[in-house]
Protein backbone atom coordinates (compact mmCIF):
# COMPACT_ATOMS: atom_id res chain seq x y z
CA UNK A 1 0.00 0.00 0.00
CA UNK A 2 1.24 3.46 -0.88
CA UNK A 3 0.59 5.93 1.96
CA UNK A 4 -2.31 8.36 1.56
CA UNK A 5 -3.23 10.92 4.21
CA UNK A 6 -6.61 12.61 3.65
CA UNK A 7 -6.94 16.34 4.21
CA UNK A 8 -10.44 17.69 4.83
CA UNK A 9 -9.05 21.23 5.00
CA UNK A 10 -8.17 21.03 1.29
CA UNK A 11 -11.46 22.27 -0.14
CA UNK A 12 -10.30 22.37 -3.80
CA UNK A 13 -9.33 18.68 -3.51
CA UNK A 14 -12.75 17.81 -2.12
CA UNK A 15 -14.46 19.79 -4.89
CA UNK A 16 -12.44 17.99 -7.57
CA UNK A 17 -13.22 14.68 -5.88
CA UNK A 18 -16.94 15.42 -6.01
CA UNK A 19 -16.68 16.31 -9.70
CA UNK A 20 -14.83 13.07 -10.46
CA UNK A 21 -17.34 11.04 -8.48
CA UNK A 22 -20.30 12.64 -10.29
CA UNK A 23 -18.70 12.07 -13.70
CA UNK A 24 -17.24 8.58 -13.26
CA UNK A 25 -18.85 6.84 -10.27
CA UNK A 26 -22.37 8.09 -9.57
CA UNK A 27 -23.82 6.39 -12.62
CA UNK A 28 -23.38 3.06 -10.83
CA UNK A 29 -22.46 3.75 -7.18
CA UNK A 30 -24.87 5.76 -5.08
CA UNK A 31 -24.17 7.80 -1.96
CA UNK A 32 -27.62 7.22 -0.54
CA UNK A 33 -26.88 8.67 2.91
CA UNK A 34 -25.54 11.93 1.48
CA UNK A 35 -27.51 14.86 0.05
CA UNK A 36 -26.41 17.10 -2.80
CA UNK A 37 -27.27 20.23 -0.83
CA UNK A 38 -25.27 19.22 2.26
CA UNK A 39 -22.30 18.33 0.07
CA UNK A 40 -22.40 21.61 -1.84
CA UNK A 41 -22.66 23.63 1.38
CA UNK A 42 -19.80 21.77 3.08
CA UNK A 43 -17.54 22.08 0.03
CA UNK A 44 -18.30 25.74 -0.64
CA UNK A 45 -20.06 25.15 -3.96
CA UNK A 46 -22.94 27.49 -4.95
CA UNK A 47 -26.20 25.60 -5.42
CA UNK A 48 -26.62 26.68 -9.04
CA UNK A 49 -23.12 25.39 -9.87
CA UNK A 50 -23.87 22.08 -8.15
CA UNK A 51 -27.08 21.70 -10.14
CA UNK A 52 -25.27 22.38 -13.45
CA UNK A 53 -22.07 20.44 -12.81
CA UNK A 54 -22.98 17.60 -10.45
CA UNK A 55 -26.66 16.65 -10.75
CA UNK A 56 -27.23 14.90 -14.09
CA UNK A 57 -30.34 12.89 -13.19
CA UNK A 58 -32.92 15.66 -12.92
CA UNK A 59 -33.01 15.35 -9.13
CA UNK A 60 -33.50 18.33 -6.87
CA UNK A 61 -30.55 19.61 -4.87
CA UNK A 62 -32.14 18.58 -1.58
CA UNK A 63 -32.38 14.92 -2.62
CA UNK A 64 -30.06 12.04 -1.77
CA UNK A 65 -27.22 11.17 -4.15
CA UNK A 66 -28.69 8.02 -5.67
CA UNK A 67 -27.25 6.24 -8.71
CA UNK A 68 -28.84 6.55 -12.12
CA UNK A 69 -28.52 2.82 -12.84
CA UNK A 70 -31.54 0.58 -12.34
CA UNK A 71 -30.69 -2.05 -9.65
CA UNK A 72 -32.29 -4.92 -11.57
CA UNK A 73 -30.40 -4.05 -14.75
CA UNK A 74 -27.19 -3.71 -12.75
CA UNK A 75 -27.72 -7.17 -11.26
CA UNK A 76 -28.14 -8.64 -14.74
CA UNK A 77 -25.04 -6.89 -16.08
CA UNK A 78 -22.65 -7.31 -13.14
CA UNK A 79 -24.11 -10.26 -11.23
CA UNK A 80 -24.94 -7.97 -8.29
CA UNK A 81 -25.91 -4.29 -7.98
CA UNK A 82 -22.86 -2.02 -7.49
CA UNK A 83 -22.56 -1.24 -3.76
CA UNK A 84 -23.37 2.09 -2.17
CA UNK A 85 -20.12 3.88 -1.30
CA UNK A 86 -21.23 6.26 1.44
CA UNK A 87 -19.41 4.27 4.11
CA UNK A 88 -16.63 2.68 2.07
CA UNK A 89 -13.99 4.94 3.65
CA UNK A 90 -15.22 4.05 7.14
CA UNK A 91 -15.05 0.34 6.34
CA UNK A 92 -11.82 0.11 4.32
CA UNK A 93 -10.09 3.46 4.85
CA UNK A 94 -9.06 6.16 2.35
CA UNK A 95 -5.64 4.57 1.81
CA UNK A 96 -7.32 1.40 0.54
CA UNK A 97 -9.49 3.40 -1.88
CA UNK A 98 -6.46 5.33 -3.16
CA UNK A 99 -4.45 2.18 -3.87
CA UNK A 100 -7.44 0.31 -5.28
CA UNK A 101 -8.04 2.99 -7.90
CA UNK A 102 -4.36 2.99 -8.87
CA UNK A 103 -3.90 -0.76 -9.37
CA UNK A 104 -6.29 -1.85 -12.12
CA UNK A 105 -4.47 -3.72 -14.87
CA UNK A 106 -5.30 -5.59 -18.06
CA UNK A 107 -6.39 -9.19 -17.51
CA UNK A 108 -8.10 -10.77 -20.51
CA UNK A 109 -9.29 -13.70 -18.40
CA UNK A 110 -11.68 -11.46 -16.45
CA UNK A 111 -15.21 -10.60 -17.72
CA UNK A 112 -14.43 -6.87 -17.98
CA UNK A 113 -10.86 -7.36 -19.18
CA UNK A 114 -9.23 -5.98 -16.01
CA UNK A 115 -8.12 -7.16 -12.59
CA UNK A 116 -6.87 -5.35 -9.51
CA UNK A 117 -3.84 -5.81 -7.27
CA UNK A 118 -5.67 -4.66 -4.13
CA UNK A 119 -9.01 -6.39 -4.78
CA UNK A 120 -8.21 -9.55 -6.71
CA UNK A 121 -10.82 -10.70 -9.26
CA UNK A 122 -12.83 -7.53 -8.82
CA UNK A 123 -16.19 -7.60 -10.59
CA UNK A 124 -16.19 -4.14 -12.15
CA UNK A 125 -14.57 -2.38 -15.12
CA UNK A 126 -11.84 0.21 -14.71
CA UNK A 127 -14.01 3.34 -14.69
CA UNK A 128 -11.03 5.71 -14.83
CA UNK A 129 -9.16 3.97 -17.64
CA UNK A 130 -9.49 6.94 -19.99
CA UNK A 131 -7.74 9.11 -17.39
CA UNK A 132 -5.02 6.65 -16.33
CA UNK A 133 -4.56 4.78 -19.58
CA UNK A 134 -4.00 1.08 -20.20
CA UNK A 135 -2.04 -0.39 -17.30
CA UNK A 136 -0.42 -3.81 -17.49
CA UNK A 137 1.07 -6.27 -15.05
CA UNK A 138 4.86 -5.84 -15.21
CA UNK A 139 5.77 -8.66 -12.82
CA UNK A 140 8.17 -11.37 -14.01
CA UNK A 141 6.48 -14.75 -14.63
CA UNK A 142 6.12 -16.74 -11.43
CA UNK A 143 6.97 -13.82 -9.14
CA UNK A 144 5.20 -14.13 -5.81
CA UNK A 145 3.39 -11.17 -4.25
CA UNK A 146 4.55 -8.79 -6.97
CA UNK A 147 2.68 -5.53 -7.56
CA UNK A 148 4.67 -3.96 -10.38
CA UNK A 149 2.47 -2.22 -12.95
CA UNK A 150 3.24 -0.16 -16.04
CA UNK A 151 0.99 2.19 -18.04
CA UNK A 152 1.22 2.18 -21.84
CA UNK A 153 2.74 5.51 -22.84
CA UNK A 154 0.22 7.99 -24.22
CA UNK A 155 -2.82 5.80 -23.55
CA UNK A 156 -4.34 8.05 -20.87
CA UNK A 157 -5.52 11.65 -20.72
CA UNK A 158 -3.48 12.36 -17.57
CA UNK A 159 0.17 11.98 -16.65
CA UNK A 160 1.07 9.62 -13.80
CA UNK A 161 1.34 12.56 -11.39
CA UNK A 162 -1.99 14.03 -12.52
CA UNK A 163 -3.71 10.67 -12.17
CA UNK A 164 -2.29 10.20 -8.68
CA UNK A 165 -3.73 13.60 -7.75
CA UNK A 166 -7.11 12.73 -9.26
CA UNK A 167 -7.26 9.47 -7.32
CA UNK A 168 -6.19 11.29 -4.15
CA UNK A 169 -8.99 13.82 -4.64
CA UNK A 170 -11.55 11.05 -5.13
CA UNK A 171 -10.39 9.13 -2.04
CA UNK A 172 -10.30 12.38 -0.06
CA UNK A 173 -13.90 13.13 -1.07
CA UNK A 174 -15.08 9.64 -0.05
CA UNK A 175 -13.29 10.13 3.27
CA UNK A 176 -15.38 13.29 3.78
CA UNK A 177 -18.60 11.50 2.78
CA UNK A 178 -18.00 8.77 5.37
CA UNK A 179 -18.44 11.34 8.16
CA UNK A 180 -19.37 14.83 6.93
CA UNK A 181 -19.20 16.25 10.46
CA UNK A 182 -15.64 15.00 11.03
CA UNK A 183 -13.98 18.35 10.38
CA UNK A 184 -16.43 20.28 12.58
CA UNK A 185 -15.99 17.67 15.30
CA UNK A 186 -12.21 18.01 15.22
CA UNK A 187 -12.43 21.79 15.29
CA UNK A 188 -14.80 21.69 18.28
CA UNK A 189 -12.77 19.08 20.18
CA UNK A 190 -10.11 21.40 21.69
CA UNK A 191 -12.80 23.74 23.00
CA UNK A 192 -14.65 20.84 24.62
CA UNK A 193 -11.45 19.54 26.22
CA UNK A 194 -10.58 23.05 27.43
CA UNK A 195 -14.02 23.40 29.00
CA UNK A 196 -13.66 20.04 30.75
CA UNK A 197 -10.26 21.06 32.15
CA UNK A 198 -11.74 24.33 33.44
CA UNK A 199 -14.73 22.49 34.89
CA UNK A 200 -12.44 19.92 36.52
CA UNK A 201 -10.37 22.65 38.22
CA UNK A 202 -13.49 24.47 39.41
CA UNK A 203 -15.03 21.22 40.70
CA UNK A 204 -11.84 20.29 42.55
CA UNK A 205 -11.65 23.68 44.28
CA UNK A 206 -15.36 23.55 45.15
CA UNK A 207 -14.99 20.03 46.54
CA UNK A 208 -11.99 21.11 48.66
CA UNK A 209 -13.97 24.06 50.03
CA UNK A 210 -16.92 21.82 50.97
CA UNK A 211 -14.75 19.26 52.80
CA UNK A 212 -12.17 21.49 54.48
CA UNK A 213 -14.05 21.44 57.84
CA UNK A 214 -14.82 17.71 57.74
CA UNK A 215 -12.50 15.59 59.89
Amino acid sequence: MEPMKPNLEDQPSLQRGLQLYANYCLGCHSLRFQRYERTADDLGIPHEVAVDEVIFTGQKIGELMTAAMDPESAKAWFGAPPPDLTMVSRVRGPEWIYNYLKTFYVDESRPFGVNNKVFENVGMPHALIDLQGVQRDACPPGAADCRQLAVDAGSGLLTAEQYDQAVYDLANFLHYVGEPTRLARKRLGPYVLGFLVFLGIFTYLLNREFWKDVH
